[in-house]
């Protein structure tokens, strides 16, 4: 639960700039985010909140699930970038294994599920975060292989999620906000306001 979370708090990526093609939500190069698959993660994720007890969480809506749930997609989208170029192979099986583990580690699918929730992340994209976190870990692996210690790594994976967007040239639909790289972030713009409608509250 505590490596969900700090994986997608701690990275975050630059140079985001105007989208305007109505059923994109971002473009990385010529990879696109499409509104639907966007979309999808929104819904999803809305719906099971529905099925679990919420009340002790600290759950985003509207605008700020919006900015959340794309600056995902993005971020795990650059991973995959960076392990082609690198040549980091995963494979189908280190998926499935990893996703087993963090079931077992949760205390079963139902915990699992839970966390996800809490964390933000629609199962839909599970398998998506696990491709993520192993391409995290081989870095990090990498990274003190080469003598850069266990407490730089964090900071070096950063920079190479940062680089990775600025040389692939990243942009993301006006609808969403605009990006801050002082922030880090997607910061809520006017042309934000109703892009995805999502209830204030759970």
């Amino acid at each position: 639960m505590k490596k969900i979370l700090s994986l997608i708090a701690v990275l975050s990526l630059a140079t985001l700039t105007a989208c305007g093609q109505a059923n994109t939500a971002a473009t990385l190069g010529d990879i696109t985010i499409s509104q639907t698959t966007f979309q999808e993660s929104v819904d999803t994720l809305l719906a099971e909140r529905k099925g679990i007890d919420v009340s002790q969480m600290q759950l985003q809506s509207g605008g700020d699930l919006n900015r959340s749930q794309l600056r995902f997609l993005i971020i795990t989208t650059v991973f995959d970038e960076i392990a082609k170029e690198l040549k980091l192979d995963v494979t189908t099986t280190e998926v499935t294994t990893t996703a087993q583990e963090l079931v077992i580690q949760s205390g079963g699918e139902e915990a699992l599920a839970t966390n996800l929730v809490a964390a933000q992340i629609a199962s839909t994209n599970f398998n998506r975060y696990v491709r993520a976190m192993i391409i995290s870990d081989k870095l990090a692996a990498a990274l003190q292989a080469s003598g850069i210690s266990e407490e730089e790594v964090g900071t070096r994976i950063s920079e190479l999620v940062t680089a990775k967007g600025k040389e692939i040239g990243i942009e993301v639909n006006p609808r969403y906000g605009r990006w801050d790289d002082e922030a880090g972030d997607i910061i809520a713009t006017d042309s934000a306001n109703g892009a995805v409608t999502t209830p204030a509250t759970e």
